[in-house]
């Protein structure tokens, strides 16, 4: 994409979206460590990125749209554990992470990345591994926690989402098998 245009773009990726009371729970839990390093990412951003797309022209995103509606979805919601606290130190971020990703998880994101090829996004995808950021900045040793993290994220729609300001905002979704 060429910068001569100036055509209009927006930053989004494909994320699985966090209920309101996972939000909370994640944000006591993550309260109680008691950090006093890095930026906390704001409770009503917390989510599980899938394809990360970057600046994407908005003549585009009707037809990521369409391409997205056509990837395979799980026949039913999605149980993600986020077991595992972990400091992402090149990314400069504390994440709570999954031990294990569920296949059906992994062939969404396959599915993604497959569907997006032809829009020529990024360079190459990063090797997906499921994590919730938790902390921005974090130059932290990862810390210690009363308490072990034990979350699931259930998700039964995976979301085209808009990252603007420090906001997200969602602009598709599509709904998995039975949802």
């Amino acid at each position: 994409m060429s910068d001569e245009t100036h055509e209009p773009t927006k930053r989004l990726f494909f994320a699985l979206d966090c209920a309101p009371a996972q939000r909370k729970a994640i944000a006591q839990w993550r309260s109680a460590l008691q950090l006093r390093a890095g930026r906390p990412v704001p409770a009503e951003n917390f989510h599980l990125t899938l394809l990360f797309l970057g600046s994407v022209g908005v003549a585009q995103i009707a037809e990521i749209c369409t391409a997205a509606g056509k990837v395979a979805v799980p026949a039913g919601p999605l149980r993600i554990e986020l077991d595992r606290l972990d400091v992402w130190r090149r990314a400069g971020a504390l994440v709570l992470a999954s031990q294990q990703a569920a296949p059906q998880l992994l062939r969404l994101v396959y599915g993604l990345e497959q569907a997006m090829l032809p829009f020529r996004l990024e360079d190459a995808p990063k090797e997906f591994r499921p994590h919730l950021t938790l902390m921005r900045d974090y130059r932290a040793p990862v810390p210690e926690s009363a308490t072990a993290p034990e979350f699931f994220l259930r998700a039964d729609r995976f979301v085209l989402f808009e990252s603007h300001k420090g906001r997200y905002r969602a602009l598709a979704e599509w709904p998995f098998g039975g949802a």
